[in-house]
């Protein structure tokens, strides 16, 4: 939609678009070094886990001790559960806010190009024709409107999510926690 009176424009928005997608790239290739060095911690950390708990165990006498120590240990291991969802969720949610963003900027990018089209072409067209033009800003501002109540829609549902699994962590933790207890 844009109009290019000038080689000059379009090789200008041609490096700004490669700049956009490499920034983009590079920002994802990022949170995926960042996930995979999560999971191979993680992996670690399970695997060390799992050896110690298993010394453990090999080294218990009497079946009361054996009770105690599974306590003992599913608390750490419901720990490290939480904090590795908490870690994945944060990228993940990074990343979308990073693209959202980037939309956003895009959508406001073609309104302004749209609505400056508009006014150009309004200028030259033959009069009676501003109805058509307005009916066309209008249209304009209606799909806008709808984007934003679907993107505050989104938002909120996120948001609702987010909320809902970190009660449900808590209600876990905390389950887990006063059964350790008992």
């Amino acid at each position: 939609m844009t109009k290019f009176t000038a080689p000059e424009q379009f090789v200008e928005a041609g490096k700004a678009a490669l700049e956009t997608l490499l920034g983009q790239a590079t920002s994802a290739f990022g949170r995926a070094e960042r996930l995979a060095a999560l999971n191979l911690n993680t992996a670690r950390s399970v695997l060390e886990d799992g050896v110690a708990n298993t010394k453990a165990v090999l080294a218990v006498k009497e079946p009361q001790e054996l009770v105690k120590l599974q306590a003992s240990l599913a608390q750490p291991m419901v720990d490290k559960a939480v904090a590795y969802a908490r870690s994945v969720y944060e990228i993940v949610a990074e990343g979308q806010a990073e693209l959202t963003k980037l939309v956003e900027a895009q959508i406001a990018e073609i309104n302004k190009t749209v609505n400056s089209a508009l006014d150009q072409a309004a200028k030259s067209a033959p009069a009676g024709s501003e109805a058509a033009f307005t009916a066309a800003k209008s249209a304009m501002a209606a799909a806008n409107s709808a984007y934003d109540s679907m993107s505050k829609a989104a938002k909120q549902a996120s948001d609702m999510a987010e909320a809902n699994v970190a009660a449900a962590t808590k209600a876990t933790v905390k389950a887990l926690s006063s059964k350790k207890a008992a």
